[in-house]
């Protein structure tokens, strides 16, 4: 072998180095980083350097410095914003396709990040019960997912209507009626607005207690309109009727959406099939891989059942394109350049197979089942259905669950997150890690007894 990667390969060996160290002492330290930490961050606001600097110091010092200030997310006592742990072997492919360096735009320019995809995609699609031949499109999370799947489905609306939008644009096109419901998640009203379909053309759908959409208030559509529905209530996880929102929405001659973040996952599992019930039939899909299924970030999925009303909506041409008779990924999403994330993705999927994708989805469902009785027996009210991993909790007041919270993320035993439920303020739990265990959660109820016997004593937080 040549020097010329020498170099490389002895910093790759320092920094499996610094991840093996960070392994091992990750469950020791604070969930959340500790106020030292964080100020010690100010190390890296520096002027640019005008000199280079040793490529092993800026290793040491990225890990002297930055590991202490991360969120111990990998961790089992992490339960903020659905963030899912990250299995080992996906952790591994990364690291091995970031070696590779691979932008999959077109096949030619790496056809093992093409391959990989369309295996993948084939898989997913199986493993979901989504429609024969669903195209699947690789991107870095829902929100693009959602931004992807609803352009597809505006631009195929107008096109039954004889609008070609790559051609016409906005200007002048027909309106699409867009219905939501009134917990739709921000990623969606996001979505919508940079596709130019905003608030003036959106019904909002009133949702039930658990925040799904009450298909008895949903409205009586007159024309093809484009139409979300939500499979994981971002707080509570509960999903939306799809299958009659999808019957009503296509006797219209209407798309429909669906907004799958983490609960997606669920349609790959048999004892959660009540939840899905129907969604199989819908137009398109977003979900998160890095969620649930503890991919490593960033991996999103777009799927659509028409596969050229998604090529469509990306079409793009240029002298220097070469398209070839295989998979050209960036047929399929908003991105040309883009890492090889199926890598990962694949790994994971390979390795745990479908059972194990059931197994791993089951464990989240029965840890945050297990979190939600154990708070209760403690005394704190449980506010959702935990029919999936999400849970929410509150205290006597408002006040009390606020102070809690702080206490409880001040500890550094665990991490949760707030949020506003139905007019109160809540506790958020999110379950999403493979490596949470039963002694997590048990820990964790202990800091959530003890922060709140602290707003109770002192009204504050501890120091």
């Amino acid at each position: 072998m040549s020097d010329t990667f020498e170099s490389q390969i002895q910093l790759l060996r320092e920094a499996a180095r610094c991840a093996e160290q960070y392994l091992r002492t990750v469950d020791d330290r604070a969930v959340f980083p500790r106020p030292e930490a964080i100020h010690a961050l100010g190390q890296f606001a520096e002027p640019l350097p005008e000199r280079p600097t040793e490529p092993h110091d800026v290793l040491a010092m990225l890990h002297r410095v930055g590991s202490p200030g991360t969120v111990a997310q990998i961790g089992g006592r992490y339960f903020g914003f659905v963030d899912g742990g990250a299995l080992p072997i996906g952790v591994a492919a990364r690291v091995l396709a970031d070696t590779w360096d691979q932008n999959t735009a077109h096949y030619v320019m790496s056809p093992v990040g093409a391959q990989l995809e369309e295996v993948c995609e084939g898989w997913l699609v199986e493993l979901l019960g989504l429609p024969e031949g669903t195209a699947a499109g690789f991107v870095t999370g829902t929100t693009l997912a959602n931004l992807s799947g609803l352009a597809a489905g505006r631009n195929e609306l107008l096109r039954r209507r004889g609008w070609d939008v790559a051609e016409s644009g906005l200007y002048g096109a027909p309106p699409i009626p867009v219905v939501v419901g009134a917990d739709a998640h921000a990623a969606v009203r996001k979505s919508l607005s940079l596709l130019g379909m905003g608030d003036a053309h959106t019904i909002v759908v009133p949702v039930d207690d658990q925040g799904r959409m009450r298909i008895d208030r949903f409205p009586r559509l007159e024309e093809p309109s484009l139409v979300v529905a939500q499979a994981g209530n971002v707080n509570s996880g509960a999903f939306d009727p799809v299958g009659e929102i999808t019957e009503r929405t296509h006797a219209a001659k209407g798309w429909v959406h669906v907004d799958g973040a983490f609960g997606l996952w669920a349609a790959a599992v048999p004892a959660l099939a009540p939840l899905v019930r129907g969604i199989d039939r819908a137009d398109s899909w977003a979900v998160d891989a890095h969620k649930t299924l503890n991919v490593p970030y960033d991996c999103g999925i777009v799927f659509c059942r028409e596969r050229e009303a998604l090529e469509a909506a990306f079409r793009a041409s240029a002298s220097y394109f070469q398209w070839s008779d295989q998979r050209d990924p960036m047929r399929y999403t908003p991105s040309m350049s883009k890492r090889a994330r199926a890598v990962e993705l694949w790994a994971v999927l390979k390795t745990l197979g479908r059972d194990g994708v059931i197994r791993l989805v089951e464990q989240l469902c029965a840890h945050a089942r297990y979190f939600a009785d154990r708070l209760a027996g403690e005394g704190f009210s449980v506010l959702n259905d935990v029919v999936l991993n999400q849970v929410l909790v509150a205290c006597r007041d408002d006040d009390e669950t606020r102070r809690t919270l702080a206490d409880l993320q001040t500890s550094g035993e665990c991490w949760c997150g707030g949020s506003t439920w139905k007019g109160r303020s809540v506790i958020r739990i999110s379950v999403c890690s493979w490596a949470t265990t039963r002694d997590d959660i048990d820990r964790s109820v202990r800091a959530f007894v003890a922060a709140r016997e602290a707003a109770r004593s002192n009204g504050g937080v501890r120091r």
